[in-house]
């Protein structure tokens, strides 16, 4: 009898830590959230590197250029709208990203948009999106100048397209 009180000593250890394990242990992490993210390698494709560093001194002193910047946070939606009129305009805007848009270098404030054209705007989706943000962009005010992927760029091309527009649209 004496041998056998340890082992029921024993047993009922295994017992307590086999319930820890399995129903205590469990119910803690619930509150836990699975993060299951990890780090993007680059921020930019490479063509979008090669066009930034054609760009940014196009532009000078005179501009600061911030890339991949949500469409939701250049434009917002006007208001008087019903909230479900709000919604759905706010969520046509959400999802969508910038390639580049250039700020005053003193207060940041939005002076226009910058997209690159690759092949993949050739396809009637990538169309209609780019026919959206136009439109968009054009109803808050914001001007948006396109350029197709090239395998390289001039400083001269770059700044002669946006001033020169940008000229012009100011004179009419």
């Amino acid at each position: 009898m004496q041998g056998l009180l340890p082992l029921i000593g024993v047993l009922v250890l295994l017992g307590i830590v086999a319930f820890l394990v399995k129903v205590v242990l469990p119910s803690l992490g619930k509150g836990q959230v699975v993060l299951p993210y990890q780090k993007e390698p680059v921020l930019f494709t490479p063509a979008e590197r090669s066009f930034l560093a054609v760009l940014e001194p196009a532009l000078g002193d005179q501009f600061r250029v911030l890339g991949k910047v949500r469409l939701a946070d250049v434009i917002r939606v006007k208001s008087g709208l019903s909230g479900s009129e709000r919604q759905q305009a706010f969520n046509r805007i959400q999802s969508k990203h910038l390639d580049f848009v250039v700020c005053d270098p003193n207060d940041l404030s939005v002076q226009f948009v910058v997209e690159l054209d690759d092949s993949s705007h050739q396809q009637a989706r990538r169309q209609a999106r780019d026919e959206f943000l136009n439109k968009a962009l054009a109803a808050a005010g914001v001007p948006v100048f396109h350029f197709p992927v090239k395998r390289s760029y001039s400083v001269q091309d770059i700044r002669g397209a946006i001033f020169e527009q940008a000229d012009s649209e100011q004179k009419t």
